[in-house]
């Protein structure tokens, strides 16, 4: 069958993204699911940090890529061997393939998955195969999902089913946003009730850990940035405290409202000086978690003293930690509960042809989630 969807031929493009128009709408063939594979009709992909790291050329992948990797839709068809899954199924695509059998996926750190992070790097489903093509020219796929496209050929290990009811447009952020940011707070640094929290840098992933550390009882939860508008955000969310972190005295203030430091300090932003900041504002005896994706040549001078004699920790986050099939379900009931109300992250809806104008408005800092409907 042929597909709509955006394709991204080369990477690090001039800005603005609107006019430069990194990402082409182009139709492409789609080949029919093969065994373990589903053909899923995209209803809603959200916009997220990863994709523009694409695009800018801090996260290269092999071109011509369709990208998109948070996503939600239905499947309207099962390949071979599809057991757990059938037409008319709604689901929410998982950006790490989890293979179930190695090591780490036994070890339940699905996230880590050797096979998966192969296939990412490689621009293939988990099985080493390419599904899309152009003119007999192979196209590949965003993370197992390429999902800015109005049908996909996913693997099932890179999907989780949802309930029905849910309106497309949010479960499609449970599959990066959510996890990622709900995650690092809960899983990666083990929160516990009553502990002081500092986020730096809000987007959706960011936004994502206020609202997984207030669920998770943090006794206070510290929202830092440097845009006004994101900061008055997350007090709309129930951060205790704003941080803007262009101000002087930014660190000391962090320092003041913790008695010395914060217990856990997560970075979104994924820049250096962000992540330095989160690391200096970490108390004695507390972790500094990171979910931030900089250029891989992007370096973190740390004192090795302050890690032994503070007993500090510093952490890494990738999929928050989580096990998608499993914490997928658990967090689409929290929000339905009303206790995690990530619907307030969405601030603007597209169409897909409206892509790249929403990918300079997310390069600007202009957008906390924004969502690509279909």
């Amino acid at each position: 069958m042929q597909t709509r969807a955006a394709v991204l031929r080369e990477m690090a493009p001039p800005r603005p993204y609107s006019d430069s128009q990194p990402l082409r709408i182009e139709t492409f063939e789609l080949a029919a699911p093969q065994s373990g594979e589903v053909l899923v009709k995209v209803h809603a992909a959200g916009l997220c940090h990863s994709d523009l790291s694409t695009i800018d050329g801090n996260r290269p992948r092999p071109t011509p890529m369709v990208l998109g990797h948070e996503a939600a839709g239905e499947i309207i068809e099962v390949g071979p061997n599809v057991r757990d899954f059938a037409v008319g199924d709604h689901v929410v695509c998982s950006f790490v393939p989890s293979c179930g059998h190695c090591n780490y996926c036994a070890d339940g750190r699905a996230a880590l998955c050797t096979p998966g992070a192969q296939a990412n790097n490689a621009g293939t489903l988990l099985d080493g195969g390419l599904r899309l093509s152009d003119k007999g020219e192979d196209v590949y796929h965003h993370l197992g999902i390429s999902g800015f496209a109005e049908h996909a050929v996913i693997r099932t290990e890179s999907l989780v089913k949802i309930d029905p009811s849910l309106d497309y447009e949010i479960a499609a952020v449970f599959g990066c946003a959510v996890l990622t940011g709900v995650g690092a707070m809960v899983h990666t640094a083990q929160l516990r009730l009553g502990q002081t929290v500092l986020v730096v840098g809000l987007g959706g992933v960011g936004l994502s850990a206020v609202l997984g550390a207030i669920a998770g009882g943090a006794a206070q939860v510290i929202a830092a940035d440097i845009d006004d508008d994101k900061l008055e955000r997350a007090r709309e969310l129930g951060a205790t405290a704003t941080v803007n972190t262009k101000d002087e005295n930014a660190l000391e203030k962090v320092k003041d409202l913790t008695g010395g430091g914060v217990d856990v300090a997560a970075e979104f932003a994924g820049v250096q000086p962000a992540l330095e900041f989160a690391f200096a504002a970490t108390g004695k005896g507390g972790k500094t978690v990171t979910a931030g994706l900089p250029h891989p040549d992007v370096r973190l001078p740390v004192s090795p003293t302050q890690l032994v004699a503070q007993e500090r920790t510093l952490m890494g986050s990738y999929l928050g930690g989580h096990v998608p099939k499993l914490d997928i379900p658990e967090y689409i009931a929290l929000y339905q509960a009303g206790r995690l109300p990530v619907d307030k992250l969405l601030t603007h809806r597209l169409t897909l042809d409206e892509i790249n104008t929403g990918f300079e408005r997310l390069a600007a800092g202009q957008a906390i989630r924004q969502v690509v409907l279909f």
